[in-house]
């Protein structure tokens, strides 16, 4: 089960909606027997496709009222990975990138308020080899996903050779 067939996209859009789903709930919405979901789903697994199963937090309901994005520079590529370590082991730090245009890296920050963020921005101006950050506090948010889009793979190519078919 290498490709992405229908039924593996449709598992995998309904165990994003709702990662609690239940084996027999998605067996009968996909047409298979519970079993044959079951594998699918170690499989899909297995091969890293689904790495975990999470709660969704509302942070605002948990007193993490501010959201940014912060673009930090970063002075040479010999300190990215030390400084990649530093940041990822932060608490506050939801997301760690490396971009291209302003800045190496991009961060996305949840703090219970300015004053949080302020010292979150020390820590991080702080750190050996950051040369500069710019940020942008986060006034509202009208999407916030984690969802992908799972599109079918199309079935490999046939052909004929020799009066038989062959996968190319």
């Amino acid at each position: 089960m290498k490709r992405i067939d229908h039924i593996n996209a449709t598992i995998l859009r309904l165990l994003q909606e709702k990662g609690r789903m239940k084996c027999n709930a998605i067996a009968e919405l996909v047409g298979l027997s519970v079993p044959a979901v079951s594998d699918r789903v170690r499989k899909l697994e297995e091969r890293g496709v689904i790495t975990g199963y999470h709660a969704v937090l509302d942070a605002r309901k948990l007193h993490y009222d501010i959201t940014a994005f912060i673009r930090v520079s970063v002075d040479a590529p010999s300190r990215h990975e030390s400084t990649l370590m530093q940041l990822c082991a932060c608490d506050e730090i939801l997301e760690t990138h490396s971009v291209t245009g302003e800045g190496s890296h991009i961060l996305k920050v949840r703090t219970r308020n300015t004053e949080s963020l302020e010292v979150l921005l020390s820590r991080i101006q702080a750190l050996p080899g950051v040369t500069n950050t710019h940020t942008s506090i986060v006034l509202n948010s009208y999407k916030e996903s984690q969802c992908l889009t799972v599109v079918p793979e199309p079935e490999p190519a046939r052909r004929f050779r020799s009066g038989s078919i062959a996968e190319s």
